[in-house]
């Protein structure tokens, strides 16, 4: 058998990109590697406390040993991975952490429902077509931030922001539909009741124009809506 080829590449080369389909960059690790824990660096573990009920995450665990050592763990509704935060958890600098993202399936109603709660988040916006350069905090589409949500409403394109007490920075990034390879094509889940209630209007005005196209009630409705709203998930061509 031939020997692979190693190739070294100079460091003016230009940077790979990877396909908007993952699972044709790289093999698939057989190992289960669950990422279930970020560490938030806070001054006054109190106070984030509070900050973290507020919002309405879970609390799991208060652990103090009453012997400078205290970790406190909350979870977000619908998501797999947690926060810790305390004393003696973490050398980070109070507020350092940034860029933590939050998806949702609606980026306004998240907001809508911060404001609820008393926490201050920034208005909705999107980036700027290609321009990544400006005076805007940086984020995922870099430092130019345009109001208001993604004119097309494309999924991963509209953002919020919000802070804890110490200034550790969270997003909000709407996504409702999964580019391939980013889900596991063999299941289809929702984290809460509100993303399967939006997944079912989605498919629900797609169905719309598909009783147009084929002139008439569509008796198989409810297979075809279940068709939609996997192939939705597992970002694979939508049924027409």
């Amino acid at each position: 058998m031939a020997q692979p080829q190693l190739v070294r590449e100079s460091s003016t080369a230009p940077a790979r990109v990877r396909s908007k389909d993952a699972t044709k960059d790289a093999s698939v690790a057989t190992a289960a590697t669950k990422l279930e824990v970020i560490v938030i660096p806070v001054l006054d573990v109190d106070r984030a406390k509070q900050f973290y009920a507020r919002l309405g995450w879970r609390l799991d665990a208060d652990f103090d040993s009453g012997n400078d050592f205290r970790v406190v763990q909350f979870t977000p509704p619908g998501s797999g991975c947690s926060i810790i935060f305390g004393k003696n958890v973490t050398a980070a600098a109070p507020g350092s952490t940034q860029g933590l993202y939050l998806i949702v399936s609606d980026v306004l109603a998240a907001c809508d429902d911060l404001v609820d709660r008393g926490i201050k988040v920034s208005n909705v916006f999107h980036g700027a077509s290609g321009v990544y350069a400006g005076a805007d905090e940086p984020y995922l589409f870099g430092r130019r931030r345009l109001g208001g949500p993604d004119p097309d409403r494309g999924s991963y394109h509209s953002f919020a922001a919000f802070k804890d007490p110490d200034g550790n920075g969270w997003l909000f990034q709407e996504i409702t539909t999964r580019l391939p390879g980013r889900v596991d094509k063999a299941t289809t889940t929702f984290a809460s009741a509100n993303d399967l209630a939006n997944a079912l209007r989605r498919a629900a005005a797609a169905h719309l124009d598909h009783e147009k196209r084929i002139n008439g009630a569509d008796a198989n409705w409810p297979d075809w809506y279940a068709e939609y709203m996997v192939r939705e998930q597992a970002g694979q061509p939508l049924p027409r």
